[in-house]
């Protein structure tokens, strides 16, 4: 007589190995979400709550909703055929390959100068430190690079992790003590400006650009992916990867919205002149939120800031000559199945070592222009966002994926939606500017 025990015991067994692989293959996830978030939120966010304190919620929900498919497209395409984007880029055509570095190339000394320059401007707030400005953003980009150059990709998802971690904790504590003192009565769903005038459209196209990132670094969540399996040993399943990039995508989401409070709690209705220069912005933001709160609350608030500039500054650093470096091989190698799981190479630490070359030569040029530079590259990011979303739904839904893999008639028709009302926005912004 059976008693039963044998069929638990194996269910058991068969949960603790899917736990066992999942953990094995978390962390992607967490990759893609520290390089979402930096600007996008301690600038970015925190700027439109103190601006026009929660009236701005329906652009930052607008920008999430529309962009989460283009997103998750990455990790289930490297998951489902092992390969990743700019490989389904070459598929598409060698054209797809071009334009997709054409625009990775376009904007990635602006994006790691003004990055790091926060970053590191961050770092001397925190030590009270008053050095050349373009040296202390040297030494932290060295940093990320040396980190890279010793531990290369285990290094770097050990690192996100624990800063990550400390992010979290300090800004859902921040935001935690602030929201007694914010007003909701202005909050808003709709995606539109306050009707007084006071928001103009480029500023939510730069609020919605990198919010909560540019589609473009979603090709960078494919290809860590393949890093992770490589260094865990473990593929990862396609529900496994996607599952770790909806975690990391709802945690990015519910960050966006502390410090959204922050900004309002704190610096809406203050009566204070906020510095366009972002990192000077987030210096007065510390200020105002210790006046306000208490000198007790300044580490937490230092912790928010660093831990939040600092993820984006570690990702940036591997995540643009990761790019590169696949793309090179796909160019010059032409057969995906060959470049597939190639390991990184002299392309990659040529791209590292040049961007950090090129971003200081920019910062010791450009410095005071910085801020324009920021508006620039979040609107082209906004601009080129339907053209990003076209190629990752042009791929996720090639012969190159599995059927059972491949986006659901919901998702699909959710997919363009986001593609048609992003490519509507962007329209309106380039009649309106250019018309």
């Amino acid at each position: 007589m059976s008693t039963g025990f044998g069929s638990s015991e194996v269910v058991a067994e068969s949960t603790n190995s899917r736990l066992q692989n999942y953990l094995k293959s978390f962390g992607p996830g967490l990759l893609w979400a520290g390089s979402a978030i930096g600007v996008s939120h301690l600038v970015q966010s925190t700027r439109a709550g103190a601006t026009a304190g929660f009236a701005l919620a329906g652009v930052i929900v607008f920008a999430l909703a529309l962009k989460y498919p283009f997103f998750e497209y990455g990790p289930r395409y490297a998951a489902a055929t092992g390969e990743s984007l700019v490989e389904g880029y070459h598929r598409i055509g060698r054209w797809a390959v071009w334009l997709f570095l054409l625009l990775t190339v376009s904007t990635v000394v602006f994006s790691n100068a003004a990055i790091i320059l926060f970053t590191s401007s961050l770092f001397q707030y925190a030590l009270g430190m008053d050095v050349s400005p373009v040296l202390a953003s040297a030494v932290v980009y060295a940093g990320c690079a040396g980190l890279l150059w010793v531990g290369h990709y285990k290094a770097l998802d050990l690192a996100i992790k624990i800063v990550l971690l400390l992010l979290a904790i300090s800004t859902l504590v921040a935001a935690v003590i602030v929201i007694p003192r914010a007003d909701f009565s202005d909050l808003s769903l709709i995606p539109l400006p306050p009707r007084d005038g006071t928001i103009q459209l480029a500023f939510l196209l730069a609020l919605a650009g990198w919010m909560p990132s540019d589609i473009l670094v979603s090709c960078y969540n494919s290809l860590w992916t393949l890093a992770k399996d490589k260094a865990s040993g473990v593929r990862a399943s396609v529900s496994t990867a996607r599952l770790d990039f909806k975690i990391a995508y709802a945690g990015t989401a519910i960050l966006a919205f502390a410090f959204l409070t922050l900004g309002a709690g704190v610096m809406h209705g203050s009566g204070q002149e906020f510095s366009s220069a972002g990192a000077v912005f987030s210096t007065q933001l510390i200020d105002l939120y210790v006046q306000t709160l208490g000198e007790w609350t300044r580490p937490i608030m230092i912790v928010t800031a660093l831990t939040a500039m600092l993820s984006t500054a570690l990702t940036v650093a591997d995540g643009y000559p990761r790019v590169i470096d696949r793309c090179v091989k796909v160019i010059t190698i032409k057969d995906p199945a060959k470049t597939a799981h190639a390991e990184i190479s002299s392309p990659y630490w040529i791209a590292l070592i040049t961007i950090g070359v090129l971003m200081t030569l920019v910062l010791q040029m450009f410095a005071t222009s910085l801020t324009q530079m920021v508006d620039f590259v979040t609107i082209v990011a906004f601009l080129t966002g339907p053209i990003l979303g076209y190629l990752n739904l042009r791929v996720i839904t090639s012969p190159a994926v599995p059927r059972e893999h491949q986006p659901g008639k919901v998702m699909l028709v959710y997919s363009y939606v986001g593609l048609l009302s992003l490519g509507a926005v962007a329209l309106v912004f380039i009649v309106s500017r250019f018309v």
